[in-house]
C-alpha cells in the first residue's frame, strides 16, 4: 500500500464497523453472536478482504474489540476468536482471485473453516459437547452468513464499481 495512513484508516473503520455491529446484533438478538451456534451478521464485512489487505487487521481488531467489551466473553475468546478472525481474512486475501464462475467460494469458506476448527475447540473447552458438534455448529452458521450476506455484499461492490472506488489508492 502506497499511502499507510489509507492502510490505517481503513483498517480502523473496518474494526470500528465490525465490534458496532455485533453489538447491535446482540442487542437486538441477545445470543445470536455467542454460543455454539451464532451468525454473527459483522461476520459479512471479511469479504472486505477480497478488496483490501486493511481488512486483515481491521477484522481482527474488530473481533477483539467486540470480545473484550462483551460482558459474556471469556478470556480465552480474547486470543481465539481473533486468531480465527485474522486467519479467515488473511486466507480470504491470499485467495482473492480464486472463483468458481465468477464467485470467491473458497475464500468464503475461510471464515467457516478457520472458526469451526479455533472457535469450535474452544467451545469444547468452555462448554462441553464434544470438538465435532461445537466445530459444524459453528461452520454452519459462519457459512451462512458469508454465503448469503457475504455473497450479496461482495457482488455489490463489484457491481457497483466501489472497490476501485472505496479501496484504491
Amino acid at each position: 500500500m502506497k499511502n499507510p495512513a489509507h492502510f490505517v484508516a481503513r483498517a480502523a473503520i473496518i474494526a470500528a464497523l465490525y465490534a458496532v455491529l455485533t453489538h447491535l446484533q446482540n442487542l437486538l438478538l441477545p445470543g445470536s453472536t455467542t454460543w455454539m451456534i451464532q451468525m454473527r451478521l459483522s461476520e459479512m464485512l471479511c469479504v472486505l478482504a477480497f478488496f483490501t489487505p486493511a481488512a486483515i487487521p481491521g477484522l481482527t481488531l474488530g473481533c477483539l474489540v467486540f470480545n473484550l467489551t462483551f460482558a459474556a466473553a471469556l478470556p480465552l475468546d480474547f486470543v481465539v476468536g481473533s486468531l480465527a478472525t485474522f486467519l479467515a481474512a488473511w486466507a480470504m486475501w491470499r485467495l482473492r482471485n480464486v472463483t468458481v464462475k465468477g464467485w470467491p467460494l473458497p475464500g468464503l469458506l475461510m471464515p467457516a473453516v478457520t472458526n469451526a476448527l479455533l472457535v469450535g475447540w474452544e467451545l469444547a473447552v468452555y462448554i462441553g459437547g464434544g470438538f465435532a458438534i461445537n466445530a459444524v455448529y459453528v461452520a454452519l452458521g459462519e457459512a451462512a452468513v458469508l454465503l448469503i450476506f457475504g455473497s450479496a455484499l461482495y457482488f455489490t461492490i463489484r457491481r457497483r464499481h466501489l472497490d476501485g472506488k472505496l479501496f484504491s489508492e
